[in-house]
């Protein structure tokens, strides 16, 4: 059962990449893509990889998935502009996708008297998790390169909100620091004017 839901998931991830690159809409593609994503998910998780297939749902379908259907549908994209050159490139990207064709087949079809020799790994017991021992080797083994991948990343966002960052002179801003320090002896003044009467 578990190699025909392999097979049945390999078939569909193969299908919609295929669709991703074929299809002349870009959104349907995007969709296409999704279900890519959705199905690669599936066979991490019969690999028994939960945190991969939810990092992959999570992270691509819920986030940069978003983005790539948002910037597809919001931008004007010219179809034919795109398209004129694909004649040009077929040949160049043809070849790559034979070379890397021959390659996963020799791959595949290698020599296995090493891994012949390897014994296979044992059934984890009912409650092991895979989540939990990433944790563990995260955490205690790799602590310092995750804390240091850490600092570069969040040095990488706030560069990018600096140089996306620009400040225009006919836009009105609010000062927080400015309200906080009013009081109402500056923004209230008392005038005392003496009582007028009517007369007659």
């Amino acid at each position: 059962m578990e190699v025909f839901i392999f097979y049945f998931f390999a078939t569909i991830l193969v299908v919609a990449a295929v669709c991703v690159v074929t299809m002349r809409n870009p959104v349907h593609s995007a969709l296409f893509l999704v279900l890519a994503f959705f199905t690669a998910s599936g066979i991490w998780m019969l690999l028994r990889a939960e945190f991969l297939a939810i990092a992959l749902v999570l992270v691509y379908v819920g986030a940069v998935m978003v983005l790539f259907l948002f910037v597809v549908m919001m931008l004007d994209i010219n179809l034919d502009r795109v398209r004129e050159g694909f004649w040009t490139y077929l040949p160049l990207g043809a070849t790559i996708g034979i070379l890397i064709a021959v390659e996963m087949a020799l791959a595949i079809a290698g020599p296995r008297s090493h891994i012949g020799s390897i014994p296979a790994p044992a059934d984890p017991a009912a409650n092991y998790s895979n989540t939990h021992e990433l944790g563990l080797v995260l955490y205690t083994d790799y602590l310092y390169p995750f804390e240091l991948a850490a600092v570069v990343l969040l040095v990488a966002m706030i560069a990018a909100i600096a140089l996306t960052l620009r400040k225009r002179k006919d836009t009105k801003y609010q000062k927080p620091s400015d309200q906080v320090k009013a009081s109402s002896t500056d923004r209230v003044r008392l005038v005392s004017m003496p009582v007028e009467k009517k007369e007659g």
